[in-house]
């Protein structure tokens, strides 16, 4: 059964691409028809590369990889950042900082950079500065915290990228190129989906639109990392059960070996009683 049905596409306008003066040639695939002027997307063909996605996004949550989720426009800002949280995935609503992938070490010093000044605060050193040095460091904190705080726990490379609107966040496909890293995004029809691995072709400008795609991409990924939940829980239990007889046939092993060892020792006792008997007659 499909993650998201046409119905609910539907009624979301998922299917309403752009001006047909705008649209991408290489968008036609996904193209149904047009009307007065604007192009409609196949909603079959949506609902089909959505299910491909998340069976995608499932697996890689499965394996304890991060997604990282971007979404710079003002429709997208606030259901992204909802729903990554949800799952506890990464992601950048702000603006795209150059080099956040291909100089990822440079961006991670900067996350460190307000762990530190957290360190200042709590162990009195920030009480010891000046006025004015504490209004800059705490306005350096904020900026960081506004362009970098929602990735803080992002200690390497995401395996994934997802994506709204690939033309405005044209660097970040980039750069996931550059490094091979797969990105899936929701395309609209004036976009180029050549440089996407997984496209799902939708309405990228209405939030309702996002939001009904995301829902059902977040809820592939939250089932992958439940199904990791489950797999550590066997895997603890059947490595318990592994160790328990092996602890065992350990414990027996050693009680036959002292068994054994008693039983030499009450032997030689009884020789060595018969011998003094047998001197002494």
């Amino acid at each position: 059964m499909s993650l998201v049905s046409f119905d609910q596409l539907l009624e979301a306008g998922s299917h309403f691409g752009h001006l047909k003066r705008k649209w991408n040639p290489a968008m036609a695939p996904y193209i149904f028809m047009e009307r007065n002027g604007i192009h409609i997307i196949d909603l079959h063909k949506t609902v089909a590369k959505v299910d491909e996605a998340a069976a995608a996004l499932k697996q890689i949550a499965k394996s304890g990889r991060k997604v990282l989720f971007v979404a710079t426009k003002k429709q997208a800002k606030q259901v992204v950042a909802d729903k990554a949280t949800s799952v506890g995935m990464p992601y950048v609503t702000e603006r795209w900082p150059g080099g956040m992938l291909t100089n990822f070490p440079t961006i991670r010093k900067a996350v460190k950079k307000m762990t530190t000044i957290d360190k200042m605060a709590k162990d009195g050193t920030f009480d010891q500065l000046s006025k004015r040095e504490k209004l800059q460091i705490t306005r350096q904190r904020a900026k960081l915290e506004k362009n970098l705080g929602s990735i803080a726990d992002l200690n390497r490379l995401p395996s994934a990228l997802f994506i709204i609107d690939v033309m405005k966040e044209h660097i970040a496909v980039a750069e996931a190129k550059r490094l091979g890293i797969p990105v899936f995004a929701i395309v609209d029809t004036n976009s180029n989906p050549n440089n996407i691995d997984f496209v799902i072709p939708a309405n990228d400008d209405t939030t309702k639109s996002i939001e009904v795609i995301l829902e059902a991409v977040c809820q592939s990924i939250r089932e992958g990392l439940e199904e990791r939940k489950v797999e550590k829980i066997d895997s603890a239990a059947a490595e318990g059960e592994e160790k328990t007889p092996a602890r065992r046939e350990r414990k027996g092993k050693a009680k036959k070996e002292l068994i054994a060892k008693e039983d030499e020792a009450a032997l030689n006792a009884n020789v060595a009683g018969k011998f003094a008997a047998e001197e002494e007659e």
